[in-house]
């Protein structure tokens, strides 16, 4: 009872935030300004929901809380391939200023990228889960260094786009891609949520997992691919945000008292949207787009996660 009276503040702060932040200073401008607005707020709910799902899942199969999907390299494969097209096609070619185009290029190499990495990490069904966070920060760190290699071999006029896509923003957001991403994630979460009382239980470990009668390593295959998939739509939608999973999902568990695993995605997720919404309404309205909300929660993230390490160590 006390978790649902927590569900409907977040979920009454959430709506307000949102209310505010689409008539704030409207002025009658509802055929041009407001149809902008929602189409901000309605990636930005996109994007909240994505990213808490997906750490919250990959924190439960990796039963740690101070990882994100971040780890495995995604982010960084985005920022290459969008390094790489600018550096050897130009910033005029198709594939950089078409946004549907790039969309679906960035998504398919991710989530590519992803299957091709499990395929390879999970031919042995004992193959522990560390190995496989191992080679994704090798691999996240490699495609870091080329990126950082073009980037200082790209034309200057060049680099400020990709400058553009190394933080996350919601200005600009194309609406078709809002739609599609919308589809997208929508499908993927209502697979995944079927599957969703198999978290509670593998949060205990594996070998209770199996003695429970979990398929483990099958359903750890299964929500590593879906938190790829929503991570892949999040990040080409808006850009890498490393650290917001981190925060939204440990205030989730502080907030949320409970072993159920779809109250914690519903509670990180609404946190994600009061995050994001009201972020970009303090970005817009106070800071004037003098920075991006993206900074803003890499800094709040980064002092977070230096706590929760603090946190860690004390409790051992």
């Amino acid at each position: 009872m006390r978790n649902r009276w927590k569900m409907l503040i977040l979920l009454g702060i959430s709506l307000l935030f949102c209310g505010v932040y689409l008539f704030y200073e409207l002025n009658g401008s509802y055929d041009y300004a407001l149809p902008r607005r929602g189409m901000k707020v309605l990636a930005m709910v996109i994007t909240g929901v994505a990213i808490a799902y997906s750490t919250v899942v990959f924190q439960t199969i990796t039963h740690n809380r101070i990882l994100t999907p971040s780890i495995m390299g995604l982010d960084s494969l985005y920022l290459l391939l969008q390094t790489v097209m600018i550096f050897f096609l130009g910033s005029d070619h198709i594939l950089v200023i078409n946004k549907n185009i790039n969309f679906l290029l960035s998504i398919t190499a991710m989530i590519v990228f992803a299957l091709i990495l499990y395929q390879l990490l999970f031919r042995h069904s004992n193959q522990p889960i560390y190995f496989l966070l191992l080679i994704g920060i090798i691999v996240g760190t490699f495609f870091g260094s080329i990126t950082t290699f073009l980037q200082v071999l790209i034309d200057p006029n060049e680099f400020l786009m990709v400058q553009d896509k190394m933080f996350a923003s919601f200005n600009n957001i194309n609406a078709n891609l809002v739609w599609l991403a919308l589809f997208i994630v929508t499908i993927v979460m209502m697979f995944g949520w079927r599957k969703i009382h198999y978290l509670d239980v593998m949060s205990l470990g594996r070998e209770m997992s199996i003695n429970l009668g979990v398929p483990y390593d099958q359903m750890v295959r299964r929500m590593l691919v879906i938190a790829s998939v929503l991570i892949a739509v999040s990040t080409a939608l808006v850009g890498p945000i490393t650290f917001f999973g981190l925060i939204v999902a440990n205030l989730a568990y502080q907030f949320f008292r409970t072993y159920k695993h779809s109250i914690f995605i519903t509670g990180a997720s609404l946190m994600s949207v009061i995050a994001l919404v009201g972020g970009q309404w303090v970005v817009e309205r106070i800071f004037t787009f003098s920075t991006t909300l993206s900074v803003i929660v890499n800094f709040i993230g980064g002092m977070y996660f230096i706590y929760l390490l603090l946190k860690e160590s004390k409790a051992k």
